[in-house]
C-alpha cells in the first residue's frame, strides 16, 4: 500500500516525498503534470510512482487513491493565478480529496495547514486554509494538521522571492511596512519530520500542530539576514503598506508571475508566530534557525531566474 502525497512537485510535497523515499515507504506522487515533476523530482523518480490528477477534478482522484494507505495533503495557493482562486484550491480541492478518501477507504491523512489558518479570518488565503482543515477535522478520517508559519529552504517561494528582489535592486530596499511584522521561519525539513514522524504516530490523530523555527524575526530584521545570506548591502528605506499598495496591485494585474499580492500584503498585519511550537514540545527536535548555512541557498537567486519568474511565472528553482 502506497502513500499518497497531493501536490508532490511543489515545495512541500517534493521534500515530504525524499523523506520518505529515503525511509524505504511506497509513495504515489499526485501531480498536475508528471514531466515538469519528474524534472524535479528526478533523483528519486525511479523510486516512486507518479498519477496525474488535480485536486479541483473530482473524477482524477478515484483512481488515485486505489491501494493507499494514508494521503499527506499538501496542495495549496498562496497567490491566485492563471485563473485559480483560494476557494477552489485550497478549500474545495481539500473536500474533494477528503470525499475521495472516504470513498476509497483511506483512513489517514495529514493536512498540511496554515500557522493563523481559521474559517473566520479576514484574509482569503487563510480563510479559505481554515475552512479547509474544519472540513477535515469534520470528516471520519484519522486526521493531522501541520500548521507551519512561514517555511524557509531551497525552492521556497517567499523567502527566495526578496533574494530575488535583492539582486534586481542594486542600490535600496524597501522595509515593507517598516519591518515590523513579526514571523518565526520554520525549515522546511523540520516540517517534512514532523509529518513523517505524525504518519505512524497514532497520538497525533486528530491534533493540530503548530510549527516555527527558534526565533521570533521581525521583516526588518529577515531582510537583514537574508542580506547578509548573499553578501549584499542595501540602503533600507520604509516603505508603508499603504503606498505599496498601488504598486503591487499593478503587478498582481500584469505579472504572471508577480512576487508579491494585495492578499500577502494585508497578512503583515498579524503576527505569524506560534503558541506552543509542536517541533520542541511534541516531536522534541531542535528547529533549525533562520540564518548561517541554513539560508546560504539564498545566494543562488540571481537578476535572470528574478525576472524569468516574474515575467512568466515559471517554477525556477
Amino acid at each position: 500500500m502506497s502513500i499518497l502525497v497531493t501536490g508532490a512537485g511543489g515545495f512541500v510535497g517534493n521534500n515530504v516525498v525524499r523523506r520518505l523515499v529515503e525511509a524505504g515507504r511506497p509513495v504515489r506522487a499526485l501531480v498536475r503534470s508528471i514531466e515538469k515533476s519528474k524534472a524535479r523530482l528526478a533523483d528519486v523518480a525511479g523510486k516512486i510512482e507518479f498519477v496525474e490528477g488535480d485536486v479541483t477534478e473530482r473524477g482524477s482522484l478515484d483512481g488515485a487513491l486505489r491501494d493507499v494507505s494514508a494521503i499527506v495533503h499538501t496542495v495549496a495557493i498562496a497567490l491566485e493565478r492563471g485563473g485559480q482562486t483560494y476557494e477552489e484550491v485550497n478549500f474545495q480541492g481539500t473536500i474533494n480529496l477528503v470525499d475521495a478518501a472516504e470513498r476509497a477507504g483511506v483512513r489517514r491523512f495529514i493536512n498540511v495547514s496554515q500557522n493563523g489558518a481559521r474559517p473566520d479570518h479576514f484574509s482569503r488565503f487563510l480563510r479559505s486554509k481554515g475552512k479547509a482543515q474544519e472540513y477535515v477535522a469534520s470528516s471520519n478520517l484519522e486526521w493531522t494538521a501541520i500548521r507551519p508559519s512561514a517555511i524557509f529552504g531551497p525552492q521556497d517561494e517567499f523567502f527566495n522571492t526578496f533574494a530575488r528582489l535583492i539582486r534586481l535592486t542594486p542600490l535600496v530596499f524597501p522595509l515593507i511596512g517598516g519591518g515590523t511584522a513579526q514571523f518565526q521561519p520554520v525549515s522546511i525539513f523540520d516540517v517534512v519530520e514532523s509529518i513523517f514522524r505524525s504518519l505512524d504516530d497514532n497520538a497525533t490523530i486528530g491534533k493540530e500542530f503548530e510549527l516555527g523555527g527558534p526565533e521570533i524575526l521581525t521583516l526588518g530584521e529577515i531582510e537583514a539576514r537574508i542580506l547578509a545570506a548573499m553578501g549584499e548591502k542595501r540602503a533600507m528605506i520604509s516603505a508603508p503598506v499603504g503606498l505599496l499598495r498601488p504598486a503591487v496591485f499593478v503587478m498582481e494585474k500584469t505579472l504572471p508571475g508577480t512576487p508579491v499580492s494585495l492578499t500577502l500584503l494585508e497578512l503583515l498585519k498579524e503576527p505569524n508566530i506560534v503558541r506552543d511550537n509542536a517541533l520542541v514540545t511534541y516531536f522534541k527536535l531542535q528547529p533549525r534557525a533562520f540564518s548561517g548555512d541554513n539560508i546560504a541557498y539564498l545566494r543562488a537567486a540571481n537578476a535572470g531566474t528574478a525576472i524569468k519568474k516574474f515575467l512568466t511565472g515559471a517554477t525556477v528553482n
